[in-house]
């Protein structure tokens, strides 16, 4: 039985493939600042601030998934959050890499979060794949530094694969759950423009990708984790509107109230690039929901 190691196993994303894993016979144990063990999963301490890991973790893992790190939306982008953002992703990962080089650890694989704010919160017509090179912004630096953080456990022999994702959508929580409300009541619009796009990936879709680079091989480097269809604010909203048989009529929410709401990080909401979904077709992978429309029908039935 092949183990795997996960660390923000207790988050939306981490909940759901952490399942799946179950079901397919792996064990799985999570790292964490708390200890509380659940029924299924056995979870280990560590806490980055203070640069400890239980050492038993990893002598037990096959393949670290690291998904721990700060949320981006949680609080307003200040100098102080700025760097618990980015210290929360690149101090977890060496400290899982100097726990692996220390135990002399031949991981399977080390696959790790990024995001598509690799690519910059920009408005852009043209198409980004994993050749293009990083966007000089916030977004773009926070998942640069994330990326380079991961690079020593290649120098160890290591494969390593980082998924770059877009908005999960889930029934469970995410961008998805602060949405309905407004869209049930059938009030909800498009924000700023409406014409920024949209990156997004099912949650079902992203946990089986994260089950691909654990069990594909040759998988190694960056892919973007992004569902093939391109859509725009202003048709997500339509969609997600269409898909509760609700009315859209409301007018645009301004961009510069959000501005004024969440200061920087209204970026999110307000810019959006086109990334392909390419790289990680040709490894095989099939996307069970590859549109809009067959990802919102099947979150909403939920």
């Amino acid at each position: 039985m092949q183990a795997v190691l996960i660390t923000g196993g207790s988050g939306l994303i981490g909940s759901v493939l952490s399942e799946k894993l179950l079901n397919r016979g792996y064990q799985v144990f999570h790292l964490s600042r708390s200890t509380s063990n659940s029924n299924s999963i056995k979870i280990y301490k560590w806490d980055y601030h203070s640069s400890f890991i239980d050492p038993e973790a990893i002598q037990k893992a096959d393949f670290i998934i690291h998904l721990a790190g700060e949320s981006l939306v949680q609080k307003r982008w200040t100098k102080k959050q700025k760097l618990s953002i980015i210290e929360s992703r690149v101090k977890t990962t060496d400290l899982l890499f100097k726990e692996v080089k220390k135990q002399n650890k031949k991981l399977k694989a080390f696959i790790a979060a990024s995001g598509v704010g690799y690519y910059g919160a920009i408005n852009s017509d043209d198409i980004a794949t994993e050749e293009n090179q990083y966007h000089n912004d916030f977004l773009g630096n926070v998942c640069l530094q994330w990326e380079k953080s991961a690079e020593p456990f290649n120098e160890l022999g290591i494969r390593t694969v980082a998924l770059r994702t877009g908005m999960v959508l889930s029934s469970k929580g995410g961008a998805l759950s602060k949405l309905l409300p407004t869209f049930k009541w059938g009030i909800g619009s498009a924000i700023g423009s409406g014409q920024q796009n949209v990156s997004w990936i099912h949650i079902d879709d992203l946990c089986e990708m994260y089950i691909k680079a654990i069990e594909d091989d040759k998988m190694q480097g960056p892919y973007n984790a992004v569902a093939p269809e391109q859509v725009s604010n202003f048709k997500f909203s339509k969609m997600l509107a269409n898909s509760l048989k609700k009315s859209f009529w409301m007018p645009n929410i301004p961009g510069v109230i959000l501005k004024l709401m969440l200061g920087e990080m209204s970026i999110m909401l307000l810019k959006g690039s086109r990334v392909s979904s390419e790289k990680i077709e040709e490894t095989g992978f099939s996307f069970s929901f590859p549109t809009i429309k067959s990802a919102l029908q099947n979150l909403i039935e939920k």
